[in-house]
């Protein structure tokens, strides 16, 4: 299981033409001068690039490895998860695109500012870099140490090689390098698992043979309709609870809004939501075929006890570099593949961080700042990322089995962020002490669950709670806790508050959301709701007023700041009155201005009905 001289050469290529990308943006075009170039590719990208960029963050490196042991070990059950995708992309499209797109700004916590105050927008802000900073360590160090463990591939030479071009084309060639990087990667990635499924599925007599063989030996799930939250997988946590996890991911994580904001109009950044959906789908039934080809193959061509992996992420590589040892250069390619899926996650951590620091935390207090400073700083922010990426990868070497906690911080927080957007944009009577105090409470609910579950082992209580099935990036107690942990004898069911512990984490983005908004509604509406005369319509979804419109009389005016109806005769508000002065780009209104988004339809006198936005019908 040793790499060739053709396999280095690949992978040599992978890195080479990625960090050529970087220079190439670096020194064409406008050279990444301006703040809205280095960070938002000038806002005129198109749909297909932003999609492709989309699902390469999707497609991290430890779910190319995890997903396929988790149908290995457990049947295509996980495959229902393309129900989820469904909605988890035709959500963001049309109710959270809108309202972050209209609004002109750069870092999505620019919206919690403009809905509630700078407060909330520095919890929220806090909490990103937090999350981000756990994140991009363990996904630069996870498949190095994989890797390292099956082909013997130097961990500190991966890590660093892999960081280093990274930093490289993501601090010169800013948003618009890291987009087409991504378009390049995704193309390795599908290549590499493609090239991996052909040849495993000739080995062993075809596809249909796999099927066949995985079906007598039960591998092909049927639909499991148990609602209980605590079994690990069935078709509500997946279908349902995915949605949730997708919704943390592809509607309010600032990786993901920024490359819809770098499409050249509304219309594209819709688009880009509606071209991922069939590469998704495409994406995860690679990985679930890849894992039925990989049970079959064992089957017939089992390893030596001596030589069968020891993790459950090493399962994908071991059968990798078994099934291609003939063939060279595909093991390189699959290499490649596997990096390129880190390579485009972490690119994303990088130029998000650099993006929400620059607007949320430098600008607001040197609001003189010159836009060639402006831009260096962002560079400069990038830059340091990056090392402290580096910095971040040898800390998770150190850490041994507080690792797997250090990973789920990450999913423990999509949550508690998703719901504290849509406490804005969904609840107008929603205040910022209810909004501060929500999202501490669904921090506290969420880290109260995943440390739980972690210390009390009630996550593997029932032989493979949390522990391999790998969901998209949005929740990365999915993505990225789950393939260290080693598989565990089945004990005892759960009792008393084990049982709480044992919630599902396909079901850890629901009830953290759910919990930042009952309790910043609840919270609002004692401290006293968001008088009508405060809030801007710009930040309440559109879809408002249809839902409201099923509500009591009396609920829809709690709801609505105790203003007017808007599902009968809405309020008014003057458009000046509420600008914060946030260098989003905005221009303030006179009192005959109309404001109107070029292509979109979407007009705004100077006096406003509250909630009453243009509607996006679905």
């Amino acid at each position: 299981m040793e790499f060739t001289a053709i396999d280095y050469s690949i992978f040599a290529l992978l890195l080479v033409l990625s960090s050529a990308i970087g220079l190439f943006y670096a020194f064409t075009g406008d050279r990444q001068r301006t703040v809205q170039e280095f960070l938002l590719a000038n806002r005129d990208m198109g749909c297909l690039p932003v999609a492709l960029s989309l699902l390469a963050s999707f497609q991290s490196a430890v779910a190319i490895l995890g997903v396929p042991a988790e149908i290995f070990r457990f049947g295509t059950e996980y495959w229902f998860l393309g129900c989820s995708y469904v909605l988890g992309l035709l959500i963001p499209a049309h109710i959270f695109i809108p309202v972050f797109y209209r609004l002109r700004i750069t870092s999505t916590y620019e919206y919690l500012e403009l809905r509630f105050n700078k407060t909330v927008r520095v919890f929220g802000t806090v909490t990103f870099i937090f999350q981000m900073v756990i994140y991009m360590g363990v996904v630069l160090y996870a498949p190095a140490l994989a890797l390292n463990a099956v082909t013997g591939f130097d961990l500190w030479s991966a890590v660093l090689t892999i960081g280093l071009v990274c930093t490289l084309y993501t601090t010169l060639g800013g948003l618009k390098a890291v987009i087409w990087t991504d378009v390049f990667q995704t193309l390795v990635m599908l290549a590499g698992q493609v090239a991996v499924i052909v040849v495993g599925a000739w080995r062993v007599g075809g596809m249909a043979r796999v099927w066949r063989v995985a079906e007598q030996e039960g591998k092909i799930s049927g639909i499991d309709l148990d609602p209980n939250p605590l079994e690990r997988h069935t078709f509500w946590s997946l279908a349902v609870g995915g949605i949730f996890m997708m919704l943390s991911l592809y509607g309010v994580n600032q990786a993901q809004v920024q490359r819809y904001l770098s499409a050249r109009s509304e219309r594209e950044a819709k688009l880009s939501c509606y071209a991922v959906f069939p590469c998704q789908q495409i994406v995860l039934c690679l990985s679930c075929l890849t894992g039925l080809v990989m049970f079959v193959y064992d089957r017939e061509h089992p390893l030596a006890p001596a030589q069968r992996p020891t993790s459950s992420d090493q399962l994908v590589l071991y059968f990798v570099m078994d099934v291609l040892k003939d063939l060279p250069g595909l093991p390189g390619l699959f290499v490649a593949c596997l990096f390129s899926g880190a390579l485009s996650t972490i690119s994303s951590a990088f130029n998000s961080l650099a993006t929400v620091t620059m607007e949320d935390l430098v600008r607001p207090h040197l609001p003189g700042l010159s836009e060639s400073r402006a831009t260096l700083l962002s560079k400069l922010l990038a830059l340091g990322y990056g090392l402290l990426c580096l910095g971040m990868a040898y800390v998770s070497s150190m850490l041994g089995p507080v690792l797997q906690a250090a990973i789920s911080i990450f999913g423990m927080v999509g949550g508690p962020l998703l719901g504290l957007f849509c406490l804005g944009m969904f609840f107008p009577c929603a205040n910022p002490t209810g909004a501060v105090v929500g999202l501490l409470a669904g921090l506290a609910m969420a880290f109260w669950i995943g440390i739980g579950s972690f210390v009390n082992g009630a996550a593997v209580a029932k032989g493979t709670a949390n522990s391999t099935a790998l969901p998209p990036v949005g929740n990365l107690s999915a993505v990225l806790a789950t393939t260290l942990l080693p598989t565990t004898p089945t004990p005892p069911s759960p009792t008393g508050l084990q049982r709480f512990y044992s919630l599902s984490y396909m079901w850890y983005s629901a009830h953290n959301s759910t919990t930042v908004i009952l309790v910043g509604v609840l919270v609002s509406l004692l401290t006293g709701p968001t008088p009508a005369a405060a809030l801007d319509p710009r930040t309440i979804s559109p879809v408002v007023p249809r839902l409201l419109c099923c509500l009591p009389p009396k609920i829809r005016r709690w709801l609505c700041c105790g203003g007017a109806d808007p599902a009968q005769a809405p309020a008014h508000v003057n458009g000046t009155e509420k600008s914060k002065g946030v260098p989003n780009g905005l221009a303030h209104p006179g009192p005959d201005r109309q404001e109107e988004e070029e292509g979109q339809g979407y007009v705004r006198n100077s006096c406003v009905p509250i909630c009453s936005v243009q509607e996006t019908s679905f």
